[in-house]
């Protein structure tokens, strides 16, 4: 029956709308089966019961008519009980009930298995038979497995359905979409279909008539293309700073590479055409990116695909007129760039909403940097069908409402009222210390990783960088960058902060984080050849970034150099003998670079541990509770199946903090948070609790960090503390932890809890 499983779930998914992928169902499951009926039942949950949506061999006419309460009939026994229903005689079964337009007296054999969808129970899958039988093993196991790989494919389908509904003028509630945080708000306002993607994976290779023309055509495309992004920042320039206009810049630049247009035109020479060649360059390209475990630097696929379709659109002779839009308007595509933002003026644009992208995309970063809202990883968006739709955007929660109801727009509005006030006294404490009410100081600083970030961080009000990550200019690369270009780029960063420190992060790659000239494969990459591990087998790479930051650091004494997944003491031996000579040969070649502290990351479970053997070896700890929480807990955080597993509120993770925090002080050193859970105001009281020395964030989490830190004390905090240990879950705890922000007046807050 395997091979009949293959078809059926093939064909479902090809589908194209919720009643063709029904009706394949039945089908495909009656002729497998052997069957004399077939039938799917769905749940209403506004009305609580299951409503006939297909089938073959009950009577056509019952489809959307029969509809059984929730707790009647075999087909509520199966939702009840969640799992397999199989009868000998359904007629004599105590739950039968008998529903005369089904025309379903003649069969008496019944097997109901449920569909569920991340636990949720969204309908019944029916096989019935005249004949008087136990259906056997291999028959459930079958249909058991149909259920259960059909059930993401339905909920898809039935929610595209649903809002197919509202965009025909039905009467019903709001259609809530789940999606991903991109920049925090809440938006009401019509929403603005960006213009079509142009389908790179569509372009059939092509033998080119004339190679120089296609190669013009091409250098042509992306002439307009630059020129179109050149207009583009100019237009946002009175909006952003220039790190934030530099993200314009850059894509023109990375247009005139050898990474896209060298490759490109080599493809066009070797007997494809401008479109084929491009295809190919792209999709190289963006899948390195996409291998990669890092989010941030896995999103930035997005952006080369992006690239390249607005490359073949000139190709096609497709115009990029600017759009129209209402006055308040919500942008929405399967992805939104840069430019496709760019074009609607910022008085008009109330939020952004994408079926792709998630919370670390160059969408996410600019919305943020504009106080635009914007939700990203909108799987169920029908995007097709909403051209010229309410909607409202919950930026907090990742949630899109289409067509909200009255109800829904008065909540919403009445919160971006709050939120309007809350702004207005964040933006008071910009200048004011992070201290709590009972004198306890607790530095904060800034995440970053672009040089984009380094205006709104300094903005901020933040007391220097906590975490800046080293990555990217390995990423954007043919080849591994050289030591003066390395130094000039650190320099940028050290050089605006100083006096106030800086953490540089050594390269954190390998495993899965493979470099586009430097590729591995592993069955694990998450517990594989990555940080400290990789860099210590490669000395050369290491000594030259060691070497960058000394010299990047000369005249400015604000560096402190930070090892990545650290999991064994003697890495620290080693990656510090490194860094003793890449420090000695730099005194020998004349150049005045001062020794700067240096830390270990507590992200492996192991080095909790062993905070005291390394506490005679580093100068600081920052605790990268992204890591540690995925680990303690075994939650892949990126995986759409497990996310909601995953919280650093986890009582297992708040233990392991106040462990690091204990046994670094007790040898005397300092430890920072360096992950999310920083910025999580629900988690600041318990950091504070737990005696940590400073939190580092990112920039627009601060305001809200200081002013929680500014409103509830510290004695307070370890009361909390003590209370959260005593729990058992991370619900519990974060339910605890709101309910305290609201009392002390932060209530504002709790919506952006994570």
């Amino acid at each position: 029956m395997l091979e009949n499983l293959r078809r059926v779930v093939q064909e479902v998914n090809a589908a194209e709308n919720l009643d063709d992928a029904l009706l394949i169902i039945v089908r495909e499951v009656k002729s497998a089966m052997g069957v004399d009926v077939c039938s799917v039942y769905l749940r209403d949950d506004t009305r609580d019961d299951n409503v006939l949506m297909a089938t073959d061999g009950l009577n056509p006419a019952a489809v959307g008519k029969v509809r059984l309460p929730r707790n009647r009939g075999l087909v509520g026994l199966v939702g009840e009980r969640q799992e397999p229903v199989n009868i000998r005689d359904a007629a004599v079964h105590p739950r039968y009930a008998y529903i005369p337009e089904t025309s379903e007296e003649p069969y008496h054999a019944f097997i109901g298995v449920p569909i569920i969808h991340y636990r949720r129970v969204l309908g019944v899958l029916v096989a019935q038979q005249r004949d008087h039988r136990l259906f056997d093993d291999d028959e459930m196991a079958f249909i058991v497995t149909i259920a259960a790989q059909l059930a993401g494919a339905i909920s898809h389908a039935a929610a595209i359905a649903s809002a197919g509904s509202l965009t025909n003028g039905q009467p019903r509630e709001s259609r809530l979409v789940q999606g991903v945080r991109g920049a925090p708000g809440v938006a009401i306002g019509t929403i603005a279909l960006v213009d079509p993607l142009a389908a790179l994976d569509s372009v059939p290779d092509r033998q080119p008539a004339d190679v120089d023309a296609e190669e013009r055509a091409f250098r042509t495309a992306v002439a307009a293309v630059q020129e179109e992004l050149r207009v583009s920042g100019e237009r946002m320039a009175p909006l952003l700073p220039a790190e934030e206009r530099a993200l314009f810049d850059v894509f023109v630049m990375l247009l005139g590479s050898d990474s896209l247009v060298t490759d490109t035109v080599q493809g066009i020479r070797a007997g494809n055409w401008a479109p084929g060649a491009l295809r190919d360059t792209i999709n190289r390209h963006a899948r390195v990116f996409e291998r990669l475990e890092d989010p941030y630097l896995r999103a930035r696929s997005e952006d080369i695909r992006g690239l390249g379709r607005k490359i073949l659109v000139r190709l096609q002779s497709q115009t990029g007129e600017s759009k129209a839009c209402a006055d308040r308007c919500i942008l929405v595509g399967e992805e939104v760039t840069i430019a496709q933002i760019a074009e609607v003026p910022v008085e008009q644009l109330a939020g952004i909403a994408c079926v792709r992208g998630s919370a670390v995309s160059h969408i996410a970063v600019l919305a943020r940097a504009l106080g635009i809202p914007a939700v990203t990883g909108l799987s169920d968006l029908p995007v097709t069908r909403l051209e010229g739709r309410e909607m409202v955007l919950d930026g907090y929660q990742g949630r899109a409402y289409i067509q909200p109801s009255q109800t829904v727009k008065r909540e919403f509005m009445r919160l971006a009222g709050e939120e309007r006030e809350i702004s207005d006294e964040l933006r008071t404490l910009r200048d004011l210390p992070a201290v709590t009410p009972d004198g306890t100081r607790v530095p904060l600083y800034v995440n970053t990783g672009l040089l984009a970030d380094i205006t709104p961080s300094l903005r901020s009000g933040a007391q220097g960088v906590g975490l800046y990550r080293t990555e990217f200019p390995f990423m954007v690369r043919e080849s591994f960058p050289g030591e003066d270009e390395q130094c000039q780029i650190y320099r940028k960063v050290l050089e605006p902060f100083a006096p106030r420190t800086v953490t540089m992060r050594t390269l954190d790659v390998g495993g899965d984080k493979t470099l586009p000239y430097f590729s591995t494969t592993e069955d694990n990459p998450f517990l594989g050849w990555r940080g400290i591990r990789f860099t210590l087998d490669h000395p050369e790479i290491f000594l030259t970034q060691l070497r960058a930051m000394l010299r990047a650091n000369a005249g400015l004494n604000n560096l402190r150099v930070l090892f990545p997944m650290v999991s064994q003491v003697h890495e620290v031996d080693e990656a510090l003998e490194l860094l003793r000579r890449a420090h000695k040969e730099l005194q020998e070649e004349g150049h005045d670079c001062p020794m700067p502290p240096v830390g270990a990351m507590i992200e492996a479970p192991a080095v909790v541990y062993q905070v005291p053997a390394l506490a005679q070896r580093v100068d600081y700890f920052s605790l990268g509770t992204n890591d540690l929480t995925q680990y303690l807990l075994a939650v892949d955080r990126n995986n759409a199946r497990v996310a909601n597993l995953y919280d650093s509120l986890h009582p297992a993770v708040l233990s392991a903090v106040r462990d690091v925090v204990k046994g670094a002080h007790e040898h005397g050193r300092p430890v920072s948070i360096c992950g999310e859970m920083a910025g999580d105001p629900a988690a600041v009281p318990l950091l504070i609790a737990t005696g940590i020395d400073a939190l580092s964030m990112s920039a627009s989490d601060i305001p809200r960090v200081k002013w929680v830190v500014r409103n509830i004390g510290r004695e307070q905090s370890q009361l909390l503390l003590a209370q959260a240990l005593a729990l058992e879950g991370s619900a519990a705890i974060r339910q605890m932890m709101n309910a305290a922000l609201d009392q002390a007046g932060l209530g504002g807050l709790v919506r952006a809890g994570r």
